[in-house]
This record gives structure tokens, sequence and C-alpha cells, in this order.
């Protein structure tokens, strides 16, 4: 059923109006934004195949642009440019709050943008969040692609890139595409490695998370730091 052939009260426009957007289901958001279904499936049918594709709205939020092109209804540019567009309001939402105050003040906010920016690669990316002497968040950097070892991830480039944007700490950072956030050996023997670079320069590695979709580690949490 269209939207325009439902009752005023169901449609999620003037629910949203009546009742503020606390009211309205995932599905009726999406169904919303995405405004029209395709022949013979409905926007509401369309807008619940596409949650059950990405398991739910967190996963829709970690899907990339080919991701979405995949989906029946989505191939075409303007309603998934909608969607990739509501995507990096969120992040730059999340990067806003971990700007403007203490960045492990709220960890959960931490992880939530790693997983933004992260956790949906099909292959491995390396980054770090450069933080002030307060630990808010002066800029994000994804720094090497690929698997990561010792020998992959250059101690000397994240420490100018440390020294570039005058970082009194780092939070690294980087995905699992396997699905799992369980460091490997890999892992712990190169957060040590980095940690014993920066320190040369007075630069503390306060954290390195592990993100996958809908998952997130934090080494430091874990006492691996």
């Amino acid at each position: 059923m269209a939207l325009k052939d439902l009752p005023a009260d169901a449609r999620p426009r003037e629910k949203l109006l009546a009742r503020g957007p606390s009211a309205l289901s995932d599905t009726e958001l999406l169904a919303l934004l995405l405004r029209t279904g395709t022949r013979g499936r409905g926007v509401f049918q369309m807008a619940g195949e596409v949650l059950a594709r990405f398991d739910g709205l967190a996963g829709l939020l970690h899907a990339s642009g080919d991701e979405l092109r995949t989906v029946n209804g989505l191939g075409g540019p303007a309603k998934r440019s909608e969607l990739l567009a509501v995507l990096e309001l969120a992040r730059r939402a999340v990067a806003e709050q971990l700007k403007a105050r203490e960045v492990f003040g709220s960890p959960d906010a931490v992880k939530n943008y790693l997983q933004l920016h992260l956790a949906r690669r099909p292959h491995e990316v390396f980054a770090a969040l450069f933080l002030d002497a307060q630990n808010r968040l002066i800029a994000m950097e994804e720094l090497f692609r690929g698997t990561l070892t010792q020998t992959s991830v250059y101690p000397r480039e994240v420490v100018l890139k440390a020294l570039h944007h005058h970082s009194a700490a780092v939070v690294l950072a980087h995905n699992h595409p396997s699905g799992t956030v369980q460091p490997s050996r890999a892992d712990e023997a190169l957060t040590q490695t980095l940690k014993a670079a920066l320190a040369l320069v007075d630069v503390r590695v306060l954290d390195h998370v592990i993100v996958a979709p809908g998952q997130a580690l934090s080494m430091a949490e874990k006492g691996l730091l």
C-alpha cells in the first residue's frame, strides 16, 4: 500500500508530526525516508526487506554505497544518495560529540563512531583518532589497508601523523571483516609496538578498538593495552 492510501493517522509523516519521531517504528521511519516502493512492492514491504537485509537499523547505518546498490529499489541514485546522506549525518553528529567533550566520557560513542566508519569495510583498515590534551577528538585518519602486521603498519607514519595534529593521545582502531572482534597476537604485538613508538614523542595510546558489524572491542577494557 502506498503511503498516500493509508488512513491519515497511520501515515508515518502525520504520525511523526502528531506524536513525535519516537512513536514510529524503524520500518515506519525508513518508509518515510524511502517514500515509495517498487512495482508490486509497497514502501513498507520494501523498508522491512531493507532492514532485514542489513540485520536492522544499526546494520543499515553501517552499509556502504555499493551494498545499498545491490538492494532491489535502491539501484538508482536518488534513494540511495538520501540514505547515504543520513549515514553521513549520523557520523558527523557522533564526531561533533567527540570533539566537544572528553572521548572517554562517552566510550560507547567512540565505538559507535568507529563502527560507522569501519565496521562493514570488505578489507582491513587501520585508523587512528588523534586527541588533544583534554582527550577531545581532533581528527580521525585512515592510515593503512590490508592485513595488519608489524610490517604493513609503519610506526613512523603513525608518529608523523600524531605530530602533524599536535596530538597528546591517540586511539588506535581497525576492523575485522571476518566478523569477530577478538584481537589476534599480531594485533596485540602491533599495539605494543605503536605504544612504544608514540611514547618517544610523548603521545599516549589510550586504546585500540576492534570493530565488526554490530560489535566492538576495547583492548584497554580487556586489559590488553
